[in-house]
């Protein structure tokens, strides 16, 4: 409910905003970049339309800038995304603030999965992610939130996506406060700790844990025993299955995302049950970016299961 919903803002030493709560939408897709593009392209603009205007107000240069996303600015976002034949990688990052972070944020890992450096690493895909400030959540509602979620996966061929409640943090800014949000990991368990570039690399058609929203593709929801085999799996009357097309299929968990409080003993056997139809499929780290230990983060991952 949205009374359980936690406000938490990490700081550095100097005071800057590293993360903050509020809402992540990711998908991951075992495709390469031309595949994709412009139906992640199109996604986008279903994200502008639904956000205030210049929510998003700078963008990261291939040199390593931040500049103003003005207009000429979207034009490099646009040829970048649609028109650039060359490259191995297409990494698109739009922010709300450039001096600390804030709620809103767009990020696009788009890769060549043909070239050799790819081609044989079942692990890489192509992702993007799509993130809100707790606000936009508790102004709209969570009937808005997952209508909206479902037209951002309208035509994106995912094998794994989520809606979450979430340390808002894009590519890892959380690391700056990583001894902070150590004590938070342990308490909230159902807010997600996401780093985009490195989880695409690894996650390929597999799982990355039990959400408020889950969406599944192909093969993982054949694995699952498809659309029928999780109705018999998660028989909770606070569960709903709805078939998208492209052989995918949405599970919500409730009508709002839990941030799942440990010192409340919240119990919510719902999202336990999908984490452990989940479990064997989960990725496994390999970058250890998390708290500088990979066990950290398989342990993490499965928290959900014990």
């Amino acid at each position: 409910m949205r009374e359980n919903i936690p406000v938490i803002r990490l700081r550095t030493d100097l005071g800057d905003v590293v993360a903050r709560d509020g809402v992540v939408i990711c998908f991951f897709m075992r495709r390469s970049h031309k595949e994709v593009a412009p139906a992640v392209w199109r996604a986008l603009q279903t994200y502008l339309h639904a956000i205030p205007p210049q929510a998003l107000n700078w963008y990261a240069s291939p040199d390593g800038d931040t500049l103003p996303l003005d207009d000429k600015g979207w034009e490099h976002i646009r040829k970048k995304m649609l028109e650039r034949p060359w490259g191995l990688e297409w990494i698109v990052e739009l922010e709300e603030d450039c001096s600390e972070v804030g709620g809103y944020h767009f990020e696009y890992d788009g890769r060549k999965l043909d070239d050799p450096m790819f081609s044989h690493d079942e692990g890489a895909t192509s992702a993007v992610a799509f993130t809100f400030p707790t606000e936009y959540l508790l102004e709209h509602g969570p009937a808005h939130m997952r209508a909206l979620a479902l037209e951002l996966a309208r035509e994106l061929p995912l094998s794994f996506g989520y809606a979450s409640l979430a340390y808002v943090a894009p590519h890892g800014m959380w690391y700056a406060a990583r001894w902070e949000l150590h004590g938070l990991l342990s308490r909230y368990l159902g807010l997600d700790l996401y780093h985009l570039g490195d989880t695409s690399r690894v996650i390929g058609t597999r799982a990355r844990g039990a959400y408020w929203l889950t969406f599944l593709g192909q093969p993982l929801l054949g694995e699952l025993g498809g659309l029928e085999g999780l109705r018999e799996k998660l028989a909770f009357p606070e569960v709903s299955l709805e078939p998208l097309e492209g052989e995918r299929v949405l599970i919500t968990l409730g009508e709002w995302p839990e941030a799942i409080d440990t010192e409340k003993k919240v119990y919510l056997p719902q999202y336990r049950a999908l984490a452990h139809l989940l479990e064997p499929y989960l990725y496994e780290e390999r970058t250890g970016w998390f708290l500088l230990d990979k066990e950290n983060m398989r342990r993490w991952l499965r928290r959900l299961c014990q």
